[in-house]
């Protein structure tokens, strides 16, 4: 055949359709899996599905990862689209911690504590709030007060990488300061960020100033860091640890607040704490090192 007859009988023909590869579908079984999944909400089990899909060699493997994919694009979609059209206290949620004790007979002691944690989620800034309050009488002579008021905005440039400021009211005469204000800033990152868990980390530098009870007055520089790790355990049990650190040439201090909490009801929920504060140059007759044991009850909203 003339060679310059092979277009015009390409012409005559008309286009030719390539076969292409079957797109493996998901078998009915699978599925039903993965959708009751993501019906859940759980992007963990999600993933979960998926990977065993895979380390299996299921066929379908590939065709459920993007199912899995698409879902998760349009989920955080619709979450920005969320946090982006949300009222401000839309989005603020919170814990109300309350404990108390009074005893009679031998001895005669009373006291009290309340916490309050706000917790606000933007798409760009998030916003922490804590406010709390000791207070114990034995014999009707004051022998414990301590009252904290702290504040934490964050800039997220990312999912895990943010920017933190911190400014913190503390007052407590038994540990041997009567006032004491912290500012810091410095970057945060979310080092653990999955279902059910939560790591977050700090470090920057800090500028404190300390009214002690002996009369002595401290400004100084110091270095702030902190860890906020949680953990919900089962779907009612939840552990937190939170702690903090300003590391400086004068008073250094660490705080630490070890809790397990276990929902009863509804919003309610027991909790059992431990919390250390610990000062290393206290003033003359003060110890280094405070402890207080809680059982409280907590409603979240």
């Amino acid at each position: 055949m003339n060679p310059l007859t092979l277009p015009l009988v390409a012409i005559a023909i008309g286009p030719v359709d390539v076969p292409r590869a079957p797109r493996e579908e998901v078998p009915t079984e699978l599925r039903a899996m993965l959708e009751a999944a993501i019906a859940s909400g759980n992007e963990g089990e999600v993933n979960t599905l998926v990977k065993y899909a895979r380390a299996a060699k299921v066929p379908a493997a590939d065709a459920m990862n993007r199912q899995a994919e698409a879902w998760k694009r349009d989920r955080r979609a619709s979450a920005e689209r969320r946090l982006r059209e949300a009222d401000f206290l839309a989005l603020v949620k919170g814990r109300v911690e309350v404990s108390g004790f009074r005893t009679q007979g031998n001895t005669d002691n009373i006291g009290v504590s309340g916490r309050l944690d706000l917790r606000r989620e933007g798409l760009r800034w998030r916003h922490k709030l804590i406010a709390q309050a000791d207070y114990q009488e034995s014999f009707g002579i004051t022998s414990r007060e301590r009252y904290l008021v702290a504040w934490e905005p964050n800039y997220k440039f990312h999912d895990r990488l943010y920017a933190y400021g911190a400014a913190q009211y503390e007052s407590d005469p038994f540990l041997g300061y009567i006032t004491r204000y912290s500012v810091s800033s410095g970057l945060g990152y979310s080092a653990i960020r999955k279902t059910g868990m939560r790591l977050d980390l700090e470090l920057g530098p800090a500028y404190r100033q300390t009214d002690f009870t002996d009369d002595r007055y401290e400004n100084n520089v110091a270095a702030r860091g902190s860890l906020d790790f949680n953990w919900k355990m089962t779907p009612s049990i939840t552990f937190r640890q939170n702690a903090s650190a300003y590391v400086q040439d004068a008073n250094s201090t660490v705080a630490s607040t070890t809790a397990v909490s276990a929902r009863v009801i509804g919003p309610l929920s027991t909790q059992f704490s431990y919390v250390v504060q610990y000062e290393s140059l206290p003033p003359f007759g003060r110890q280094t090192t405070d402890t207080t044991s809680r059982a409280s009850v907590v409603y979240e909203f």
